[in-house]
């Protein structure tokens, strides 16, 4: 009987272990949220935001069932001209005064390759949400020196900005938009596994 018991606890222990979540916490200062957006039709805007946060985790090592979360504050846009990041926070574009954060949460992970997978989460940037899929590359894992472990993904995606309600529409005389319709997102992010 003491036998069964010990076989039973073991066991119990052991599933417990490879059903244990691991969180990973974004490394803010080795991780980027860019974007890129064409200006007057022919020419391409970057862009960043500074203040971000993001989790992930997984139960399995493959990461085929990994969550993600992410936070992006608006005010912290950043175009390297002043005059333009204030044009951006106001309310025809992000309006961070009204809407100080942009949100994610995945929904959905696929597998698409060795080391890809597609992401399908929950995009809410002013006061709407829609689903956006993350073309995602795993850049692999590895050791720090400190004896932390760290993963890391590039992930892109493409929205359509008048989606998510911004509404500034100047066109130049041809009539293209001087800021156009599309803006392109490339997430660089490290995590480091919590103990």
């Amino acid at each position: 009987m003491k036998k069964t018991l010990l076989t039973l606890a073991v066991l119990a222990l052991s599933m417990a272990t490879v059903t244990a979540q691991t969180a990973w916490k974004i490394d803010k200062v080795h991780s980027n949220v860019d974007f890129t957006v064409t200006h007057l039709v022919i020419s391409e805007v970057r862009g960043a935001f500074k203040e971000f946060d993001a989790t992930l985790s997984s139960e399995k090592s493959d990461f085929t069932d990994m969550k993600v979360e992410a936070t992006v504050k608006t005010a912290s846009i950043f175009t390297d001209n002043e005059k333009r990041d204030g044009h951006l926070k106001s309310n025809d574009f992000l309006n961070a005064e009204k809407f100080p954060d942009i949100n994610f949460k995945s929904t959905a992970v696929k597998k698409t390759g060795s080391d890809t997978y597609q992401i399908t989460g929950d995009l809410t940037i002013r006061d709407v949400t829609k689903p956006v899929v993350l073309e995602t590359k795993y850049k692999g894992s590895v050791k720090d020196p400190w004896g932390n472990t760290r993963v890391a993904f590039k992930a892109t995606t493409t929205i359509d900005r008048f989606v998510f309600g911004t509404t500034w529409d100047a066109k130049i005389e041809t009539g293209g938009l001087v800021v156009g319709k599309e803006v392109d997102i490339t997430l660089l992010l490290e995590f480091v596994q919590q103990k």
